[in-house]
Order: structure tokens, then C-alpha cells, then sequence
């Protein structure tokens, strides 16, 4: 993930500023890499900090994160068939490669054979991220993994990150609301399609059944649906981050409904 700016956020400008001012390392980058974390969408997480607990050593851009790449191995399959579909076969054909130079890249460079999951690379350091999170299902999601690792991924997953509640995003207990206890909707969606992709379907149902519960429970107790959820202790809110728990919410709510018609 990049940002061409390297400046405070104009929706943050006084949370970076605090960052900056606290920051005890190297600075030079250090607005980039939070504005690079907030065009992945986990806005923040320990998996972009060299420190869990320490927002201030964020260093997105030195990370080939896991899911970026499935997401562009899908685009270039996707623009593949979009050019077979118009007759242009060259096209197509240079695309399939660039996807499946992708998928050979993502299985040699981001799998952890110690760990059983695939985790993001920092190419700064030549080392694997240490920090489990559900990016790890992604390559399930799209298919593009063999069913050998497939199998530990998603033991792996239910037994690291699945809760009472549905799936961690990541293992790290801390302040921040891409991190434990929380749980969002579009990454329990990724894990049941994941499970489901491989045949594990009572993984598959256990995630859906644990989320739609979860959900179900908040409803009946404040009328909402919300942004995210805890998922370790379900008798508290979710929190974390730069501004309270949202109502609403578009991305929970599509999530809950194709949860129940499928479980």
C-alpha cells in the first residue's frame, strides 16, 4: 500500500501531528505509512507496526501484504477474461501470466511453513511479519493456494482466530480497531468463503453461526447494527481507534443477511 503524500491526513491532521510529536524513531516516512494503512482499509493495526503496541513505528510501505496481492491476482484474472470476451487473446493471455506470476510469487515469498499461514513480507528487513491476522485467508478465498496448505491454514484459523463471537482480525490484543477483540464483517465473509472453498463446511458454518449470533445479540439489545463487533467477550462493544463504534452499517449488514440464507 502508498500514498504519493507524504503530509497529515486533512480528515486526521491533529492524530498525525500527536503521532509525529510522539514518534521517537525515524519520521521521514512516517505520514505516508499512516496514509498507506488507511488505503488498505485497516486503519491502523499492529500488522502495520514494527512495535504491536506503538502506533508510532508504522511502516506499511516496507510490507507486501497478503491480501493486496490476492485482490491483484483477481483484477488481473478478472481483466484477462474481460479481454477473452472481446476476442483480444494476446491481451487475455498477457494478463493469465501476470496472474499466475502473482499466485507463484504469493506461495513462495509470503508462506510461513513454521507457521502454516501466509503472512505479509517485509522486504526491508527480508523477513516474514509475525502478526496472524486474517489476510491469511485470502488465498483461500481466491482459490489460488493447494488444498495441502489450505488444510492449515484453516486449522489455523479456527483455532487462533475464531471466537464466541466470529473471527479475529488479528491475534494482538491492543488499542487499535483492526486488532483484537474486534471482528469486522467483510473478514468473516472472507473466512467462510475461504472454509467453504476447501470443503471445510462445518468451519464454514461454525464462522457464519458465531458472527450472525453475535449480530443478533447487539440488535436485540440496542436496536443497531453496528461497524464491528467484539468477538472474544460478546457482553461488551466493540472499540479501539479514532472514533467511537459506528451505527448503520452497510458492510455488516450485507454480511449478516448472505450469512443466514447461506447457514
Amino acid at each position: 500500500y502508498w500514498d504519493e503524500e507524504n503530509t497529515p491526513r486533512p480528515e486526521g491532521y491533529i492524530q498525525d501531528l500527536e503521532i509525529f510529536h510522539n514518534a521517537k524513531g525515524n519520521t521521514d516516512q512516517l505520514y505516508r505509512n499512516i496514509r498507506a494503512a488507511c488505503e488498505s482499509g485497516w486503519d491502523f493495526s499492529s500488522r502495520w507496526f514494527a512495535n504491536p503496541n506503538d502506533v508510532t513505528t508504522i511502516k506499511t510501505i516496507d510490507l507486501i501484504p497478503v491480501d493486496l496481492n490476492c485482490l491483484l491476482y483477481n483484477l488481473e484474472n478478472t481483466i484477462a477474461q474481460a479481454y477473452k470476451v472481446e476476442g483480444k487473446e494476446n491481451e487475455c493471455e498477457y494478463f493469465i501470466q501476470l496472474a499466475n506470476k502473482r499466485a507463484k510469487a504469493i506461495d513462495h515469498y509470503l508462506w510461513n511453513d513454521e507457521e502454516c499461514c501466509f503472512y505479509d513480507y517485509d522486504f526491508m528487513q527480508n523477513t516474514l511479519s509475525k502478526v496472524l491476522s486474517m489476510a491469511t485467508a485470502f488465498p483461500l478465498f481466491f482459490n489460488l493456494c493447494n488444498a495441502e496448505k489450505a488444510e492449515l491454514v484453516l486449522k489455523r484459523i479456527e483455532k487462533d482466530l475464531l471466537k464466541v463471537g466470529g473471527l479475529l482480525t488479528t491475534i494482538n490484543t491492543t488499542s487499535q480497531q483492526w486488532d483484537a477483540p474486534n471482528g469486522w464483517a467483510p473478514l468473516q465473509w472472507i473466512g467462510y468463503k475461504a472454509a467453504q472453498n476447501y470443503g471445510a463446511k462445518d468451519l464454514a458454518f461454525t464462522i457464519g453461526a458465531n458472527w450472525t449470533k453475535n449480530v443478533e445479540r447487539v440488535f436485540n439489545t440496542t436496536g443497531k447494527m453496528m461497524e464491528k463487533y467484539n468477538v472474544i467477550d460478546i457482553t461488551l462493544a466493540a472499540g479501539g481507534g479514532e472514533y467511537p463504534n459506528q451505527d448503520g452499517f452497510g458492510w455488516t449488514n450485507g454480511c449478516y443477511l448472505k450469512l443466514k440464507e447461506l447457514i
